[in-house]
Parts: structure tokens; C-alpha cells; sequence
């Protein structure tokens, strides 16, 4: 990491760091790149640090030298971590059964799923993308999928139904920061429904 920031030993810096204090930093570090504090490259960077970390110190030495206001809690609707370019898609199948996808997955550029006679959930709630568009192509056949959203991120339904539906709609209050998805896709006597929730404060 070029010019890192150094540390500042505090009264908690030796306590383990819990997974609401890494959802507050990541949170941070979002609102940075999106001031032009951070570059892509120290965000992704700064990121990858965060999730290694194990106390309290070493969070903080990640988001001190930030103009930010440390104790708001999350104010990102999602995480974006900027990835090169990859062409590697996630696929999912669930034939006859069920899968399930949540907490802290990594939302590919492109995600392939399949639902015959069976049932999915995607939770991106506290998901992170993997690029600021990402791609989610859904096909369910005598089956359904459920996507829960984060509240801010724009999405654009590109699904049809054929004796079935797609149920999903954009966000009501898009934040121009959050990624962009794009869930395309056929329900063929299925179904695909969307809904929002807001992430966890830390």
C-alpha cells in the first residue's frame, strides 16, 4: 500500500475487532472513494486489510488520516470492492432442491442461475460486488427465486414471465454510489420476486 497511514495506539486499539466494527470501517472507506479521498486502488486495497484485520488498532489505522465522520454508522448501502476485469461467472443450481446465497458473498460481475422444480434466495444485503454493474440472469422453470436488495442500489429488471412473473422493482431512493444491478432472465410457471431491506448498522 503506497503512503499508508500510520498507527495510533488507543484504549481499545488491542480489543478484537467484531464484525459491526469492520461493517463501520468498510462504510468509511466507501464514503471516501466517493469524495475522491481514495483512488480505486487504495479503496480495494484498504479493503482487502480490512478483512484481515483482527483488532480494533488495526481498523482504525485504515480510516484515521480520512475526512470523515467516524461515528455515523454505515452509510453505504452496499460494498463495492473494484476488481480487474474477470470473466469467471458464478453458476447456481438448484434442480429439485433449494440454494441459498447470504451474508458476506462476493456478487460476481455474472451470476447464472437455474431453478427447476426448486427454489433460490440471493441476500446482497451484505454482499460484496464485484464490480459497480453487476449481472444476475435468473431462470425459473416450475420453480422461483427470491432477491433481497440493498436499499440505494439501482436495479434494472430486465426479466419476462411466461405463465409466471417477475416481481421486481426499483429502489425508491437510488444513491448514485451503490452498484447497479441488472437481473435478467425468463419464469416459466415460476416466479421471481425482489424486495429491499436496509443494511445492519453497526
Amino acid at each position: 500500500m503506497e503512503n499508508p497511514p500510520q498507527r495510533r495506539d488507543s484504549p481499545t486499539s488491542h480489543l478484537r475487532a467484531s464484525d459491526s466494527n469492520r461493517d463501520q470501517a468498510a462504510a468509511l472507506l466507501g464514503e471516501a472513494l466517493s469524495t475522491g479521498q481514495l483512488s480505486h486502488d487504495e479503496y480495494s486495497e484498504r479493503l482487502d486489510s480490512l478483512y484481515q484485520a483482527k483488532t480494533v488498532g488495526e481498523l482504525d489505522v485504515l480510516t484515521q488520516d480520512l475526512q470523515v465522520e467516524q461515528h455515523r454508522p454505515a452509510a453505504s448501502p452496499a460494498y463495492y470492492t473494484p476488481q480487474s476485469e474477470s470473466t469467471e461467472t458464478d453458476t447456481i443450481v438448484a434442480i429439485f432442491g433449494g440454494a441459498e446465497r447470504k451474508g458476506r458473498w462476493r456478487v460476481r460481475r455474472n451470476t447464472r442461475a437455474l431453478a427447476v422444480f426448486g427454489g433460490m434466495r440471493f441476500d446482497l444485503t451484505e454482499a460484496l460486488f464485484e464490480a459497480k454493474e453487476v449481472e444476475i440472469t435468473i431462470n425459473a422453470i416450475f420453480g422461483g427465486a427470491e432477491i433481497i436488495l440493498p436499499e440505494g442500489v439501482e436495479v434494472r429488471c430486465q426479466g419476462a414471465g411466461i405463465f409466471g412473473g417477475y416481481d421486481v422493482h426499483n429502489s425508491p431512493n437510488v444513491d448514485p454510489s451503490a452498484p447497479v444491478v441488472v437481473i435478467k432472465g425468463m419464469a416459466l410457471f415460476g416466479g421471481v420476486s425482489g424486495r429491499f431491506r436496509r443494511r445492519a448498522n453497526p
